[in-house]
């Protein structure tokens, strides 16, 4: 599970109602995205003002506060904003996902009031065969959204691409650090005299890391 090393990536979206978190899978970088909309649709509208491009954005799910008969069977509704969204979601690559059991996402406390399907979970087109989103009504204690899940198989590691794994404080690390250490020391930092001779030397630097 170590090699998934979950990160949330603030220098890419930095907008209060968006968590954008990267992971990597078999060496694979990929990115999840939760969302909050409020009523005024304030997340879409970023979106659509902001350049945001991620390449293998795998999941976004949240709360974009849209009723739709897209979505909800037990609705007429429409609403021209489910447009925008269908939009930005073709942006990433994404499809939306119809879950397993269709029940409300969001139950009112009224009895006068509608339970609402707002919550909503789009898939990366690549990974249309998982059809296992659900939501889960009697997980919630707390809130009147209800959480949504998705089983994602984790792609196993050819053997052959394996990287060794090195035991913390063994005699491996301890000569690990040592060769990292000689390797920097020993770097040409004559010749840094822009951006490409820089990139140059790092990935130089890179290759030997790799190696060692």
């Amino acid at each position: 599970m170590s090699s998934f090393c979950f990160s949330l990536c603030r220098d890419i979206i930095d907008y209060r109602d968006i968590l954008l978190v990267s992971f990597f899978n078999n060496n694979d970088i990929c990115w999840l995205m939760n969302i909050y909309s409020d009523s005024s649709h304030s997340t879409l509208k970023y979106f659509k003002d902001a350049e945001v491009n991620i390449w293998n954005l795998f999941i976004m799910t949240g709360d974009f506060n849209i009723q739709d008969s897209l979505w909800n069977p037990f609705s007429f509704h429409y609403s021209s904003i489910s447009n925008d969204l269908l939009i930005i979601a073709d942006s990433f690559n994404s499809n939306l996902l119809i879950p397993i059991n269709q029940v409300p996402t969001r139950y009112s406390n009224n009895a006068n009031d509608s339970n609402l399907v707002i919550n909503l979970m789009f898939l990366w087109c690549s990974s249309t065969k998982l059809d296992n989103h659900s939501i889960h009504p009697k997980w919630c204690l707390t809130s009147d959204h209800m959480p949504l899940t998705i089983t994602i198989p984790i792609v196993e590691e050819n053997i052959n691409s394996r990287k060794r794994l090195i035991i913390k404080d063994s005699k491996e690390e301890e000569q690990f650090i040592k060769n990292i250490i000689t390797s920097i020391r020993n770097l040409n930092t004559t010749n840094l005299l822009d951006i490409s001779h820089l990139k140059k030397t790092m990935n130089n630097f890179a290759n030997i890391v790799d190696k060692t």
